[in-house]
């Protein structure tokens, strides 16, 4: 399904579509029940992130709040995002309201004032590292706050910034170095923390230039849609031989490698994925899948 929305480098106000959802479900975002043991381990998530305008669509912001209220409030959220690689891994600040990152360009200038305040996240950071630390070096940047690619769907999935947030770095871009992360991290899940990979279910520039490339986009798109569903993660790490349409869907792996992440974290690796949200927008899918 594809849906038109307005010029995301001229809206009309700006944030506008955010401005709304939060009039409308602040009340419902605080009171959203909180995790318990009962509750068995979450779920892993990949969140087709969006740029700014994403804060411009109604549809998708609405979305992004209903998939997060499906489930019950997190402890703690830990996210893998497109637009950070660091190796060896590292974790981002975890001090309550540390600054966010603004790493785009180009836009209207609201979208560098807009705050999204998490609370502190400092055991999480250090449960984190912890676990990692047994096989790895572990940097911690104080400084850096969650980028573009985590609190922008984070905005619309718990608009109450009330969870606290760590971003963890890719430490490559090789897809089995992102399954193997998430193998490593997601016993996190059974203490009630979410992890999330955010990328973009396809990431092409060329076929918003070109709309008559939208078919190798599509093709990606339901080849990458088959494959979760069975739960083909050896497909899924040979997406650059298998997937029709890869190089225009992922001219780089930036946005892809970050699924591997989230199906790595699942209970068993091999469980099938099923898709919370799936639309074609700007070109792109923004198919957004959860793994138990």
């Amino acid at each position: 399904m594809t849906d038109q929305t307005p010029d995301p480098f001229n809206p009309a106000v700006p944030a506008g579509a955010y401005d709304d959802l939060l009039a409308r479900v602040l009340p419902l975002a605080r009171g959203q029940r909180a995790w318990t043991a009962g509750d068995g381990p979450l779920p892993s998530l990949f969140v087709s992130h969006g740029a700014p305008p994403t804060l411009d669509d109604p549809r998708w912001l609405d979305d992004l709040f209903t998939w997060a209220q499906s489930m019950p409030k997190p402890r703690g959220i830990v996210v893998v995002s497109a637009h950070w690689e660091n190796a060896p891994v590292a974790v981002s600040g975890a001090a309550a309201g540390t600054p966010l990152y603004y790493d785009f360009g180009g836009f209207h200038p609201r979208y560098y004032t807009l705050q999204y305040a998490t609370p502190d996240a400092t055991h999480l950071a250090r449960r984190l590292a912890g676990t990692l630390r047994d096989t790895t070096t572990v940097h911690e940047f104080a400084d850096r706050g969650l980028d573009h690619g985590a609190f922008i769907p984070l905005m619309a999935m718990y608009p109450a910034a009330d969870v606290p947030v760590v971003q963890l770095s890719m430490p490559s871009l090789d897809p089995e170095a992102l399954l193997n992360l998430g193998l490593r991290i997601r016993h996190l899940r059974e203490e009630g923390f979410l992890i999330i990979g955010s990328g973009f279910m396809t990431h092409s520039f060329a076929v918003m230039r070109d709309p008559g490339l939208l078919g190798h986009v599509v093709a990606f798109d339901e080849w990458a849609a088959d494959a979760l569903s069975r739960g083909d993660v050896d497909a899924l790490l040979d997406y650059r031989t298998q997937g029709p349409g890869a190089n225009v869907a992922h001219p780089t792996a930036d946005h892809f490698v970050p699924l591997l992440l989230t199906m790595g974290a699942a209970t068993n690796v091999g469980t099938p994925a099923s898709t919370a949200i799936h639309r074609i927008s700007f070109g792109n899918s923004i198919r957004s899948i959860q793994v138990v």
